[in-house]
């Protein structure tokens, strides 16, 4: 009696075809290989563009203050300080503010105000840079020469190495005053970041560290931060970067000054992007515009450092991780 064959049986899945396989190895391929390219060709056209001033003062350039276009003569370390202080300055207050707020919107918060507070943190990014420099500089300047300033100039003033810090004129303009600002500017990054992250950590693990009788924040130090700092890490370095990148809120507040003549927080100075924003249209061709190009060198040097001393931590954090383990 002969076999039947099985009725209904489901359809053999095909296998996609080996075309688009490939078709899509070669998309991936080719966007990552551009995006090596362009990398290449940015920092090509900056060395070139920036020769001119390599080959006069080379290395000499980074601790060199003086800037004098009428002299022909120039240096990049008023620029460099003032990048890096007021992104230090801005990294000190944001990075504390920004971990509070994802902290209250993701564990202490009641629910009708935590997607209302969210979205209005949210929406400070999208404020252009304009408006927080315009802001700064007419009303946020004066409220800090005025409570600031003046007060703590009268406290430390005469205090030794503290009151160098705080001289200089009370017109609120100054290093502290676009610090401030660039900290304003980049808690909504760091902070939305933040929770984001802090929200993927697996409910189970938090709900047994209460269990055991654990505080808030102690499952915060011991559950959450170890659980998601790779994205902690890298939504500060996100935050670092629109700091060291920020041109026209730096440049309304900065003061935009080419001397370096004290320390002081209250010192009006000058950055990397401020100057190149106030410059690089008037500046004519040779020394000067390689200088300013130089100058953008640096700062994708000083972008570059950050990214990979970044990733230098997160790799000791991993190997302290399985050391303790």
């Amino acid at each position: 009696m002969e076999r039947s064959e099985p009725r209904g049986e489901p359809p053999v899945a095909r296998r996609a075809s080996p075309w688009a396989d490939t078709l899509f190895s070669v998309l991936a391929h080719g966007a990552a290989l551009l995006t090596l390219l362009l990398l290449v060709a940015i920092i090509g056209s900056l060395v070139h563009g920036a020769m001119p001033a390599i080959r006069e003062y080379g290395l000499s350039f980074l601790w060199r203050s003086e800037w004098d276009p009428v002299q022909d003569s120039y240096g990049g370390l008023v620029m460099i300080y003032g990048t890096l202080a007021t992104s230090i300055i801005a990294l000190i207050i944001a990075v504390p503010v920004s971990f509070g707020i994802a902290l209250f919107l993701t564990e202490l918060s009641p629910n009708w105000l935590r997607r209302p507070l969210g979205i209005a943190v949210e929406l400070l990014a999208a404020v252009p840079s304009i408006v927080y420099g315009m802001w700064g500089l007419l009303v946020f300047g004066p409220l800090l020469a005025t409570y600031v300033q003046q007060p703590l100039q009268s406290l430390l003033g005469g205090v030794p190495y503290l009151g160098a810090l705080v001289q200089g004129p009370p017109v609120g303009i100054g290093i502290l005053s676009a610090g401030i600002i660039l900290a304003i500017m980049v808690i909504p990054f760091i902070s939305s970041v933040m929770r984001d992250v802090f929200e993927v950590t697996p409910p189970m693990l938090k709900e047994s560290a209460y269990g055991l009788g654990s505080t808030t924040w102690e499952v915060v130090y011991r559950v959450v931060l170890p659980y998601t700092k790779t994205g902690v890490v890298g939504g500060i370095m996100l935050g670092l970067g629109r700091a060291l990148g920020e041109t026209m809120a730096v440049t309304f507040v900065i003061g935009n000054m080419n001397q370096l003549d004290s320390l002081s927080l209250f010192e009006p100075a000058n950055s990397i992007t401020s100057a190149l924003a106030n410059e690089f249209a008037e500046a004519g061709e040779g020394l000067h515009q390689a200088s300013l190009i130089y100058l953008g060198l640096v700062l994708f040097f000083i972008t570059f450092c950050v990214l990979a001393a970044s990733k230098v931590l997160l790799a000791r954090l991993k190997k302290g991780e399985g050391a303790r383990s």
